[in-house]
């Protein structure tokens, strides 16, 4: 037999329409783990490959994060038949005598992160996870929890962990001092950065780790906890206000945004509207949050994010190493899992009574200000122009937060090759080089500015070249304006968006003076040149398996050298699904904009990006 990934997905063939298709969907996601659980049951190891922590520690993520899908589950009323794994596995886990214990715990462990899980199992569903203990097992367990909430976890949604395992003690009746929980939220409310955002610690950006993590947690919190009334009003009403913007990361289609870090976790995105359901919070009518909701999950179940064997794959779209961090290990796809939350409500609740309503249309820019973002809807996709983010301590992080576009329909590549400019994609970004060899682009910025729905960002690729970049939305175009400043001469490459590419060489390209388009099987791309002296057109296909969805692309380029001196390159770029009017959208790109305009209306107007401007 061929082998076909799509089946492999364990969600393959579920409509995922009802409540009971998510039911199902957790249990056939759980099953192909079975066969790895160790014999003690502490230990979930699903593969080869590691990370930046200890192969204990990746088994305990391997067995604990799956609990994220099962307890909703079953605290809605739903079975599970295999929670005799999970208390022998508790067990010994936590028991230093027995040969799979965990391992012990120190200060920003990774062990912190997975034992939230846990205490979430003992807070929503103890009679099945802490009850059938015996009083020796519940002391070692408890004993281990009880440590790890006095430890250092790491300035960020970390601190909502200590939280969680806090909430399930409390649960289970185990007393400790709650000043530390109290302490550890005052900090991550400290996070708040206006209009329902958050900054996931004291870093110059926001990714999906501030709906699926910091709101996630924070409105799990105001179900679970006890007294705090102002606290959990204040984290539903942030939530309530985040709603409003986080749809626009969500496509059509319901497709999330490719941005930022941890990809690996998928539908783990789409947990915000689940968490919103599970505290109350009707952001948006229930029936527009049940869309956001399950159009995501069914974007999954059409995707090969599975081994041949059903278990979750490091990845995106597909299998995929490099497109990974280095806390990735095997086990962590199944954050994923956070997505089931709304399961512990009621069939009756009005969240899984609503009939799913379509996105709404939004035919103008909308901007995004605390993100340093503008989100533009066009056909079968949302394209959101960024300046304001970055971070540059992991593989990838300069394509993962400073690129100048990103897109729910078309994800974005990583450099798999640096030293080899010739070669490099830069989609949705401007390459430099000064040996023809060796490339810079956009990572960290001295300056982030949004004004309406123009960003303008000023960054250094080297010490001694400055660039000067202005985005703004020309529907279904987007617009390019770079100002580079450069006491030697430079090699340029600039990329449009990344599409799919065909077999057999089916796809044709167009390419000259000032342009290059891809006439895809599925979409169209185009770069086209607005600068007064035209770059070259490029249609090249950049190196496999560095587009997050698909293994192999199509990408078209302008390139160009440039002088010693000021010079401006000014471009368009756009893409569209093929069934789209893209002859139309071809035959009409933009013009040049006046650039004395942009510049005066960014300084006059504009206010510098909240997630940049970080108070140290």
């Amino acid at each position: 037999m061929i082998y076909d990934p799509a089946r492999a997905n364990p969600l393959f063939g579920n409509p995922l329409k009802t409540r009971d298709d998510l039911a199902k969907a957790v249990i056939d996601l759980f099953e192909p783990l079975l066969p790895y659980f160790s014999e003690g049951c502490a230990r979930v190891r699903l593969g080869a490959a590691g990370a930046i922590f200890d192969r204990a520690a990746a088994d305990l993520e391997g067995f604990a994060r799956p609990l994220w899908g099962i307890v909703p589950l079953v605290a809605g009323g739903g079975a599970f038949p295999h929670w005799d794994l999970y208390r022998r596995g508790l067990a010994n886990g936590t028991n230093p005598a027995h040969p799979e214990y965990w391992g012990d715990l120190a200060d920003r462990n990774q062990r912190l992160v997975e034992l939230a899980a846990v205490g979430f199992a003992l807070a929503l569903v103890p009679e099945h996870i802490w009850e059938p203990l015996d009083d020796r097992e519940k002391k070692t367990v408890s004993s281990y929890l009880l440590r790890a909430r006095e430890l250092e976890f790491i300035d960020n949604n970390w601190k909502f962990f200590r939280v969680l395992i806090d909430l399930g003690l409390e649960r289970v009746s185990v007393a400790f001092d709650h000043r530390k929980t109290l302490a550890y939220l005052d900090e991550l409310e400290a996070f708040d950065l206006g209009e329902g955002w958050y900054r996931d610690g004291p870093v110059r950006r926001v990714d999906h780790y501030i709906p699926f993590a910091m709101h996630f947690y924070g409105l799990i919190y105001a179900v679970l906890a006890r007294g705090d009334e102002a606290r959990k009003d204040r984290f539903r009403g942030r939530a309530q206000t985040f709603a409003g913007d986080i749809r626009h990361w969500f496509g059509p289609d319901g497709a999330a945004l490719a941005f930022g870090r941890s990809q690996t976790y998928r539908f783990a995105a789409g947990g915000f509207w689940g968490a919103l359901a599970f505290a109350g919070v009707e952001a948006l009518p229930w029936a527009e949050i049940k869309g956001y909701y399950m159009r995501h999950i069914r974007w999954w179940s059409a995707m090969p994010i599975a081994d041949r064997d059903g278990v979750l794959s490091v990845g995106y779209g597909y299998p995929n190493l490099f497109m990974s961090e280095s806390y990735n290990s095997p086990g962590s796809p199944y954050w994923a899992l956070k997505f089931f939350l709304p399961l512990a409500l009621p069939g009756d609740h009005p969240f899984w009574t609503a009939e799913e309503a379509p996105q709404p249309e939004f035919p103008e820019p909308v901007a995004l200000k605390p993100a340093g973002m503008v989100a533009m809807h066009t056909p079968g996709n949302v394209v959101v122009l960024s300046s304001g983010q970055q971070h540059d301590k992991m593989l990838g992080a300069n394509e993962k937060y400073s690129k100048f576009v990103y897109s729910t329909r078309y994800a974005f590549n990583i450099e798999a090759d640096d030293r080899n400019f010739s070669a490099a994609s830069f989609d949705g970004m401007l390459g430099l080089s000064d040996d023809g060899v060796h490339f810079r682009m956009r990572e960290t910025l001295e300056e982030a500015l949004i004004a309406d729905d123009l960003l303008y960002s000023r960054w250094r690729p080297w010490s001694d070249v400055t660039v000067e970049t202005w985005l703004l939305p020309e529907n279904p175009w987007h617009i390019r304006i770079h100002r580079i400043a450069t006491p030697r001469t430079l090699s340029t490459i600039e990329g449009g968006f990344a599409i799919e590419r065909a077999d057999f060489n089916a796809d044709r390209s167009e390419h000259a003076e000032g342009r290059a388009i891809w006439y895809g099987q599925t979409d169209v791309s185009a770069i086209v040149d607005l600068s007064l002296h035209l770059r070259t057109g490029q249609a090249m296909s950049p190196i496999p398996n560095t587009n997050l969805i698909h293994a192999k692309t199509l990408l078209p380029q302008l390139r160009c050298e440039i002088n010693p001196g000021s010079t401006l390159l000014v471009t368009a770029a756009m893409a569209l699904p093929i069934h789209e009017n893209w002859a139309k959208a071809l035959e009409n790109p933009p013009g040049r904009p006046n650039l004395d305009e942009l510049e005066r209306h960014s300084r006059e107007k504009g206010v510098s990006v909240p997630a940049f401007a970080l108070l140290m």
